[in-house]
């Protein structure tokens, strides 16, 4: 039987041993290159997460806004001290604060906070609830959507304050008018978010479900819902962020002994009484409860839905 003769050179003067290594080292070559490859895309896939500590996120996120606060006060100064305005209309900010500090230490500040919020979340539950309806209700019924959806569009860009009178006449000088405007404030934006958020998710999420068996309800439940979040979220935010001003709008104009005095009564109370320091007070109490409502609820909310999707990182 013939052998082969490893050593023996070809025409090129290459022997085969010579060849059959090339071969070799080309083919280890090529199995690196696919590694490496595999390797990157891996990395790729990786979420790696720093989380820095708490204190240094914390001063991130206070230094801005207290630099800002400190100009801001600043400029209000040199305005009342070069008498840019009359000082019934700018007064100093030294009266403020303790209009301001006087209602926080003897509780009244408090007291006309949670009246106000207390609509407001009360206004704002009801308003999810109904918002919620309508969306899901418009989104499944496509016809009713193309007759009822440029209506809804159209009273999401209505002012509030424009339904106060309306509601004053329907409801008298009461509760109900003050939540009328809340609801058709907020539900628009909440309806509209939601129908934003679920004509966003992809089709092929649908197709699933229908192949896994799920029918109308568990569709909406188990897949379009939960997909929707981030749209979802964008409209509650929106929601509340309408509702609060259209409450505003309506503490201000609805005054009865029978509703209790909140932010808006004060303010209007300051106009009466031509106390501009409690005007800006509650103006400021406006302002700080805003700020607290997004940085308790929707932020914290918002970084949770996000972080699951991988769109932001879970800690910040």
């Amino acid at each position: 039987m013939p052998t082969l003769d490893l050593n023996k050179t070809s025409g090129s003067g290459v022997t085969l041993e010579q060849g059959l290594n090339a071969v070799g080292a080309e083919e280890q070559l090529e199995r690196e290159d696919t590694a490496a490859v595999g390797a990157g895309l891996d990395a790729l896939e990786t979420h790696v997460v720093t989380r820095r500590p708490a204190w240094k996120r914390f001063l991130s996120g206070f230094y801005p806004p207290l630099i800002a606060l400190l100009a801001f006060l600043g400029l209000w100064e040199l305005a009342y001290v070069r008498k840019w305005e009359p000082e019934f209309a700018l007064p100093s900010p030294a009266s403020v604060w303790t209009t301001f500090a006087s209602m926080v230490s003897d509780g009244s500040a408090g007291s006309v906070i949670w009246t106000s919020v207390s609509r407001g979340l009360i206004g704002f539950a009801a308003s999810i609830v109904l918002g919620t309806a309508i969306g899901l209700t418009l989104f499944r019924f496509r016809w009713l959507r193309s007759s009822v959806g440029p209506l809804l569009s159209g009273l999401q860009s209505l002012p509030s304050v424009a339904w106060v009178p309306m509601a004053v006449l329907w409801f008298g000088l009461g509760s109900g008018s003050i939540y009328a405007v809340v609801l058709l404030g907020a539900v628009p934006s909440i309806a509209n978010g939601l129908l934003s958020g679920m004509d966003q998710v992809p089709p092929l999420l649908s197709r699933v479900g229908k192949v896994l068996g799920l029918g109308q309800l568990g569709l909406m439940k188990d897949v379009l819902i939960p997909a929707s979040l981030p749209g979802y979220l964008a409209g509650l935010r929106q929601g509340w962020a309408f509702s609060w001003r259209s409450l505003m709008a309506a503490e201000l104009i609805v005054t009865s002994s029978k509703l209790g005095l909140g932010l808006g009564g004060l303010m209007n109370q300051g106009r009466d009484l031509s106390d501009p320091p409690t005007m800006y007070t509650a103006l400021i109490l406006i302002f700080l409860v805003g700020i607290g409502i997004e940085l308790i609820f929707f932020r914290p909310v918002e970084r949770v839905i996000l972080s699951a999707r991988g769109l932001t990182p879970a800690a910040r």
